[in-house]
């Protein structure tokens, strides 16, 4: 199969080329989590550029320093004559020298694990930039995938590099639309399913294959042991960390639909306070989100959790409770009996994603009814009726808004939606409301004579998403 790694990954080269042409020093910072395809993305930067790209392993100082030795004098064609470099100041000095005249790019991968072996590196580093380095034409990226390591030790304020960087790119998973240029042989919803169980990471989604049935798909290359894909978050957990098993269980929880703080916490046996120190580290990952209604703080008590990752959603909704069925390569029961009844079901939220993208789109492109500067979700207290309302996608701009409801579901929107959307609009302080109608199945006949009258509503059918 053709690995795809780098679509859609335009906008960055675009902004490392730019780096790139003004022919001086720069350090650049690239990080993101494993499998995002920041390798590839700086591959295709260094095509047809001078360029030396080490990779860093997990190996102690003596080993990495022989490793980046050997990168730097295989460049140089000085590999039969030079075994190592002493330390790593010399090496770096070493290619300095030899980019004061003409451009080279240094890519060091992984840095994270070269500067565990020697924690002084950041330090050497801030060294050479302020005295050597800055006077020439070097363009050195440091790469990572540990996004705690990267923003702790790399970017914050604290770090030794503090000030020095002259750029950096945090490399995110695809959207919808960039993940379904992987599966050319699919139809619209079958991508959908796809980046719905899948997520945006471009080498989850590289697994499958569009020229068989996504069933098969999901049965190769999810369920069958052996699979990239079959261990894949629970090496994810192990390698990010100390207790991969707690960290474990809140994602399954959360996977569960418990939201609330309170109520996870009390889910796995910790406390509330031990809870959401272990959260931050998945919201720091980017594998769960914590969300608040449209309008409030930051603070406020109405935050929930949901897993922001789809694949992490999948595989801990339905792969970690019948792991032991898949241990006997019951693959067929489980996938047919056991996961794809629940399937309409778990694409929901999913399809809330979509449609939220969608809307951001459109924003950009300056092809709404407003322009807003919020977007999200909502939900709130119901006063008469004395129960909670909630808003699929609620989008702000000052006293204008956008309500949005997505169905995914085999039967056509009706009339009965838009007028239940209308009322739980009422709660809401704005003085200009607009209407979205999402529905995978189209909409029955009097709400599209509905749509034709009223300026105020949009229908979107998936089909023309």
């Amino acid at each position: 199969m053709v690995i795809k790694l780098f679509i859609g990954r335009e906008s960055e080269l675009e902004l490392l080329e730019k780096k790139y042409s003004e022919n001086r020093f720069n350090l650049f910072i690239v990080y993101g989590r494993r499998r995002v395809g920041k390798t590839t993305l700086l591959k295709k930067f260094c095509e047809n550029k001078p360029s030396i790209f080490f990779v860093g392993e997990e190996n102690n100082d003596k080993l990495s320093l022989q490793g980046f030795s050997k990168a730097v004098f295989e460049y140089y064609n000085l590999s039969k004559t030079i075994d190592s470099f002493g330390d790593w100041e010399k090496a770096l000095t070493f290619v300095a020298e030899k980019a004061t005249d003409h451009q080279l790019v240094l890519v060091l991968d992984e840095f994270p694990f070269l500067v565990r072996a020697n924690p002084s590196l950041p330090s050497l580093l801030q060294n050479l930039i302020d005295h050597q380095l800055k006077n020439t034409k070097l363009f050195l990226i440091l790469c990572g995938s540990s996004m705690s390591f990267m923003e702790k030790e790399v970017l914050s304020y604290k770090s030794p590099l503090y000030g020095r960087r002259t750029g950096s790119i945090l490399l995110e998973s695809f959207g919808f639309y960039d993940s379904e240029k992987f599966f050319p042989q699919y139809s619209k919803e079958e991508r959908f399913k796809a980046y719905s169980i899948l997520g945006g990471v471009p080498q989850y989604l590289d697994c499958f294959n569009s020229s068989i049935p996504l069933a098969e798909n999901i049965k190769a290359q999810i369920l069958r042991k052996g699979s990239l894909l079959y261990n894949e978050p629970r090496f994810f957990t192990m390698q990010e960390f100390r207790n991969p098993a707690i960290y474990n269980s809140i994602i399954e929880t959360v996977a569960d639909g418990y939201t609330r703080l309170n109520e996870i916490a009390s889910k796995i046996g910790e406390k509330p306070d031990k809870t959401a120190k272990y959260m931050t580290s998945l919201l720091d990952l980017k594998i769960v989100e914590r969300l608040q209604p449209v309008g409030h703080t930051k603070k406020s008590k109405k935050s929930i959790y949901r897993i922001k990752d789809h694949f992490f959603r999948f595989y801990y909704r339905f792969i970690t409770k019948y792991f032991s069925l898949l241990e006997q390569e019951m693959i067929d029961h489980v996938y047919h009996q056991l996961i794809s009844p629940r399937l309409s079901g778990f694409f929901g939220q999913s399809f809330e994603d979509v449609c939220r993208e969608y809307l951001i789109h459109e924003n950009k492109a300056l092809k709404l009814p407003l322009v807003f500067n919020e977007i999200g979700s909502w939900w709130g207290n119901n006063p008469i009726k004395k129960q909670e309302e909630e808003i699929d996608i609620l989008a702000v701009e000052e006293g204008q808004c956008i309500v949005a409801e997505c169905k995914w579901r085999d039967k056509k929107t009706g009339m009965d939606v838009f007028n239940r959307l209308i009322e739980k609009s009422r709660l809401l302080p704005y003085e200009e409301t607009f209407y979205y109608l999402f529905s995978r199945s189209g909409f029955e006949e009097a709400l599209l004579q509905e749509a034709t009258s009223n300026g105020r509503l949009t229908l979107v059918a998936f089909q023309n998403m």
